[in-house]
């Protein structure tokens, strides 16, 4: 063998031995990309979008409630699904809607007039107010008409029902129940306060509640708050104080005042024996239209859908604005591209006990779509 075989096999081998290499390492490269994906890892957020119009063609879904950790199994409605309330009935008249229906995000989704009912109310016009509580019930506010105009507008109440939707108790009173327009929970498991807002009087009133396996009992009622205007309106039926947002660990309630285009703050809200006038001003930056339905967001911030019955603005319809609890702008985004679109939401908070995210923690409706929309978002800034 002359030298110029051997240096000829010699490379060939080396090059044998570059192409092995590459193999491997394009299997390897190969390996990686069919490999599962943490979803985590995702780029696009967790969100599902579902119709909120059941059977019966109610529209212009108002409240929005997640069935929280803890919520005893065995009924129509579980922990981590999501209940919408609707205001208005099928020929879009306001006040006359019947309906709550529920999405379980993990399932499937539903086309519209498929949406699935949960409970179907004898009282017309469910509102803002929806709420669940830990022990296994649902409360439901109601703002009535008979024809869908401010002229008959009615008293309303606040209905509690099981997991299977059976109301076991209905409250009303003409001073703490006054047009129950929205809701927030302050749940101890065997106790619980609801701070319920009155679109009718314009007051925020406290319900001091015993919670039982077999039902529900009114201990106490409390008007905390009082002075937001109230005011009638075309497009939005009436304005008045709507969303409610508590703090447990400061114990202040947090008031969306529709009409005044403000926030404010209620102290000492869960033992407050007298009323104060609306409160100490939180939060009234240019970025309001008409504050609607308010929440807690997982990272401490406030978040406030904007109604746009109030400072309206085209260029920025519909929109969830974002600021601090003590008053400073974050960010706001739009649900709908038209006006009229935001109204209820919600969201999950963390537990701060075990440091588990829920799979799903955000929760808003488009009125002018009939849509709800669920969303995994971070839970810590």
């Amino acid at each position: 063998m002359n030298a110029i075989e051997t240096d000829s096999k010699k490379t060939a081998g080396l090059m044998d031995g570059r192409a092995r290499g590459l193999s491997a390492a394009a299997l390897i490269l190969l390996a990686a990309l069919l490999a599962p994906v943490d979803a985590k890892a995702a780029f696009i957020p967790q969100l599902v979008n579902s119709t909120t119009i059941p059977a019966n063609g109610d529209v212009n879904p108002y409240g929005v409630a997640f069935v929280p950790d803890g919520f005893p199994k065995g009924g129509m409605i579980g922990a981590g699904d999501v209940l919408v309330s609707n205001f208005n009935n099928s020929a879009n008249l306001q006040g006359l809607g019947t309906t709550i229906v529920k999405l379980t995000p993990t399932g499937p989704i539903a086309l519209p007039g498929a949406a699935v009912t949960f409970f179907t109310s004898a009282l017309t016009g469910l509102s803002t107010a929806l709420g669940v509580l830990r022990g296994g019930f649902v409360i439901v506010g109601n703002v009535p008409t008979t024809d869908g105009t401010i002229g008959t507008i009615g008293q309303g109440a606040l209905q509690v029902l099981d997991r299977n939707g059976n109301v076991v108790q209905t409250w009303t009173d003409p001073s703490a129940l006054d047009g129950p327009w929205d809701l927030a929970v302050d749940d101890q498991g065997a106790t619980a306060h609801v701070f319920v807002s009155n679109v009718l009087n314009g007051t925020v009133a406290r319900l001091d509640l015993a919670i039982a396996p077999t039902g529900v009992t009114l201990s106490k009622k409390t008007v905390i708050a009082t002075g937001y205007t109230h005011v009638a309106n075309a497009a939005a039926l009436i304005l008045g104080p709507t969303g409610l947002a508590y703090d447990g660990l400061t114990d202040t309630l947090f008031v969306a005042s529709t009409n005044d285009n403000a926030i404010y703050s209620i102290a000492q809200a869960s033992r407050r024996s007298s009323s104060v006038s609306l409160g100490s001003i939180v939060f009234a930056g240019s970025e309001l239209r008409g504050p609607l339905a308010l929440r807690f967001a997982p990272d401490g911030n406030l978040l406030a859908a904007n109604g746009d019955a109030v400072n309206a603005d085209v260029l920025h319809p519909s929109e969830i604005v974002e600021f601090t609890r003590f008053g400073q702008f974050v960010q706001e985004y739009n649900v709908d591209a038209s006006q009229g679109g935001a109204f209820g939401l919600d969201t999950v908070l963390p537990s701060f006990a075990l440091f588990s995210p829920a799979a799903f923690n955000y929760a808003v409706v488009d009125d002018v779509t009939n849509n709800l929309s669920v969303y995994q978002l971070p839970s810590f800034p």
